[in-house]
């Protein structure tokens, strides 16, 4: 068994995966890598260039090799991926497969309330979405993602979780596994 630990966060865009996964990667003393930011690096495009350009096959594509990429890097580390990231080729299980998975789920209403109108211009799936419209969104996309987000090995549900009691769901999983 490899002696790293790799965590990967799912959930819905807005779940708090970026912002929470540096906490828990600070407190860990683990690199962090946001799986967007990777993909925008080794392409040297944004992700809503590459949508353009590409399609939304040709991101995920991008996207499934920039993860194996990362899984495969033989080192500790916390992982945010992008919210369809699981959904598509495969990936959730190669996340299990090479991860230790952890699904944010956070309450729609709450992520609704994250996407200020600072925020969602950084997002063009909401940008032009009045709060109602975005919380319709996110259900369609829960509906559709849950199935998937639900395969994570842990998952921390409401809006007030801490890197603490994430640490101890993993130092529990660790020592079931041994």
């Amino acid at each position: 068994m490899s002696s790293e630990l790799k965590v990967v966060l799912v959930g819905l865009p807005g779940s708090g995966k970026s912002t929470f996964g540096r906490q828990l990667a600070s407190i860990l003393k683990f690199p962090f890598y946001d799986l967007d930011h990777l993909i925008e690096n080794r392409y040297k495009m944004k992700i809503s260039d590459i949508f353009s350009i590409h399609g939304e096959g040709g991101f995920r594509n991008w996207e499934t090799e920039v993860l194996d990429d990362v899984l495969n890097l033989n080192e500790s580390f916390v992982l945010a991926s992008g919210g369809g990231c699981p959904c598509f080729n495969g990936n959730m299980d190669l996340i299990n497969s090479k991860s230790t998975s952890v699904y944010l789920d956070v309450p729609l209403e709450e992520i609704s309330a994250r996407f200020g109108a600072s925020r969602s211009q950084n997002r063009p799936m909401f940008s032009d979405l009045d709060q109602g419209e975005v919380i319709l969104k996110l259900k369609s996309l829960l509906v559709d993602r849950d199935h998937f987000y639900n395969q994570a090995k842990i998952k921390l549900s409401g809006e007030d979780f801490s890197a603490e009691l994430l640490i101890s769901e993993l130092i529990r999983l660790i020592k079931n596994s041994n």
